[in-house]
Order: C-alpha cells, then sequence, then structure tokens
C-alpha cells in the first residue's frame, strides 16, 4: 500500500471514530465510559494523518515532482472504505440473543441477603433486565413475589415462546450476552427485534441453571417504545 493510501485511510478511520463519538453511535459498540478515549483516539489519527500528508506535499514541492495522479487515486480507493467506516450497523439483537446463552448475573455477594435488598415501595416498580434476572436466578428471599415490575426490552421469538431480552456488556459488544424472561400473555403480533416495556410479574421458581435463568414473567400490560439511544445495560 502507497503512503499516500496509508495517509489517507488513517484520517478516514479518525473521522469514523470521531463521528460515532459524537453522534452516539458508538455506544452500540462500548460502554459510555469509553467516549473520551474514542474521540481522543480519533482525533490522534486524523492528526496523524493529516501532519503526514502535509509533510509529503512539502517534500514533493521541494522536489518540483510534477506526478499528481497517485493522490487522486487514493482517494478513489478509499471511496469503499469510507462507505463501510462511516455506516454504523445496528446494535446486538434478536440474532445475537438465539446464538449466545443467556445467564443471571452474579455479583461476588450474590449468596448474601444484602445483596437483594427489598425492593422499594409502589404499585409498579421500574428494574432493569439484569436486576430483574439476577433476583429471579439467585435472590433467596423472594423479594419479586407478588410485586408488579416494569421492564423494557425488545422481543425475541424462539421455540420456547416469546422473550424480552437485553443485551449486558462489561466492556464492549465483543463480550455481550443476553439476559432474558419469557413472557407469559397476549403477546402476539409483536416483531423479532421491536421494543417494549412491559408490567407484570414474575413466576416464582422458573429461572433455573437448565432454561439459562430465565424466568417466566406474567404479562399485565405491554407497549411498544422507541428503541433507546443505548441499547445496552451493563
Amino acid at each position: 500500500m502507497k503512503r499516500e493510501t496509508q495517509n489517507i485511510l488513517l484520517i478516514l478511520l479518525g473521522g469514523a471514530l470521531l463521528k460515532i463519538a459524537i453522534n452516539g453511535d458508538y455506544l452500540r459498540y462500548v460502554k459510555p465510559s469509553q467516549q473520551p478515549w474514542i474521540i481522543a483516539g480519533g482525533a490522534v489519527m486524523v492528526g496523524l494523518g493529516a501532519v503526514a500528508i502535509l509533510r509529503d506535499l512539502r517534500e514533493k514541492v521541494a522536489a518540483h515532482d510534477g506526478h499528481h495522479h497517485s493522490a487522486r487515486s487514493a482517494w478513489l480507493l478509499m471511496v469503499p472504505v469510507l462507505a463501510v467506516f462511516l455506516v454504523a450497523p445496528p446494535a446486538l439483537g434478536a440474532d445475537s440473543v438465539t446464538r449466545t446463552e443467556a445467564r443471571a448475573p452474579q455479583s461476588a455477594s450474590a449468596q448474601d441477603a444484602a445483596a437483594f435488598p427489598p425492593l422499594p415501595a409502589g404499585d409498579v416498580v421500574p428494574l432493569s433486565m439484569s436486576a430483574f434476572v439476577s433476583r429471579a436466578g439467585w435472590d433467596g428471599n423472594g423479594t419479586l413475589n407478588g410485586r408488579t415490575i416494569s421492564l423494557s426490552g425488545f422481543i425475541v421469538h424462539s421455540a420456547d415462546g416469546t422473550m424480552l431480552a437485553r443485551m449486558v456488556i462489561s466492556c464492549c459488544a465483543a463480550d455481550a450476552y443476553p439476559v432474558t424472561t419469557r413472557l407469559l400473555g397476549d403477546v402476539s403480533g409483536l416483531a423479532s427485534d421491536s421494543w417494549v416495556e412491559v408490567t407484570g410479574q414474575a413466576v416464582p421458581g422458573t429461572a433455573k441453571k437448565d432454561n439459562s435463568y430465565t424466568p417466566d414473567f406474567t404479562v399485565a400490560t405491554i407497549r411498544r417504545i422507541d428503541t433507546p439511544k443505548d441499547p445496552y445495560e451493563y
């Protein structure tokens, strides 16, 4: 690869990083805390590429080099690269859930009753999917029993029924895994990957190792919602 092409590629890659960091698309790949590092990395790449291009131009002018077509050809070669790196793919969804085993997040103190304090008062208690599945899978005190919970996630259709799911990441999308609950009730007409908010109650004792800690959830209400800007849990 010619040096001109390398420099242009460096600028394009850096520009792509800056773009996704500014418009929020980086949340499809990494945790929010990584944004400053993405911006810094993109800025450094753009800066290095620009400095290298300016240096090469000065050297050509000094040498009275009359060949100007190589830079133009390099730009044309970068058109496909520009399209690939500036068009962000969607976040992980239903297809990833069906290919990756679900599980219940377990902290080091999961066997300690203090890890699962009583839920706050209220007719409906909003919980993240991670917190809900963790309680359903590991809490021996039954803090979910008889409580109406509000959850949000995307729809997944599988051989076991209709699931509500969220993807959990520790650092980036490469280490993502799903947390899921099986919806019981009238959930017809919901397309895979559509986002919904549901209220209802967990069925005690249904989150087990042999079903990948996927509790049953009896649906009371369900409504469609927009896909959140940040689709992952952490």
